[in-house]
């Protein structure tokens, strides 16, 4: 196949992918934050020994983890505004969808977490006269944290990746410049390979620092 590769065109709008990189950044940081936060709280509710906490926890998690965010996104967009009368923008939709959605997964990741600790971890904090609350933030989530540092680094990835869904609600991420772009200058193929390059040169050092985190928990656990 002969094709004329012409990447000149696409770095002819460096400034168009710059602004849909930084809204790219922008909602990966507040989904991120929210999500992995509401995760945390979310899974210490699943882990609640009430039924009446536990069981809508569950709910929440599972209704979430089981529809597609790109679903949810387009109905916060446009099924929202119609129940409530309250007008919804791209970029909350998108928070919205991203968010909920990686707060239902992480709260597994956290519940998981909390439940690798053995018991007599729970019963020494007792032991000693602490509540709950502070066995699980001076004992337990300190090294539960540990053990969960991989999968949450890799929904940290997913995050960041499923900021181009935002792209359905014209959300101005990267994707939706180079949508732009393309349909310009005609050239999906340039235009989405530097696209692809762009989340690589992203993500690839934000791996590679987990991974020296990893083997540094590894180490001080030995």
């Amino acid at each position: 196949m002969d094709y004329n590769w012409n990447f000149a065109s696409v770095f002819a709008y460096w400034n168009v992918l710059a602004v849909g990189l930084k809204g790219t950044i922008q909602l990966f940081i507040i989904c991120s934050i929210l999500g992995l936060g509401g995760g945390l709280i979310m899974g210490m509710l699943r882990y609640a020994k009430s039924r009446w906490i536990s069981y809508p926890a569950m709910l929440y998690v599972e209704v979430f983890r089981n529809t597609p965010v790109l679903v949810q996104i387009i109905w916060f967009f446009f099924a929202l505004p119609v129940l409530t009368g309250v007008e919804v923008s791209p970029v909350m939709a998108a928070v919205l969808g991203i968010t909920l959605n990686t707060i239902a997964f992480s709260a597994e990741v956290f519940r998981g977490g909390i439940q690798s600790i053995e018991r007599e971890q729970w019963d020494a904090g007792k032991a000693i006269g602490m509540s709950y609350v502070q066995s699980m933030r001076r004992v337990i989530l300190p090294q539960a944290l540990k053990r969960m540092l991989p999968p949450l680094t890799s929904r940290g990835i997913e995050v960041f990746k499923m900021t181009t869904l935002a792209t359905v609600v014209a959300y101005p991420e990267t994707l939706q410049q180079a949508k732009l772009i393309a349909s310009y200058e005609y050239n999906p193929i340039e235009t989405y390979t530097v696209v692809a390059l762009m989340f690589f040169v992203v993500l690839f050092p934000l791996v590679q620092l987990t991974y020296i985190l990893e083997r540094r928990f590894a180490k001080s656990d030995a």
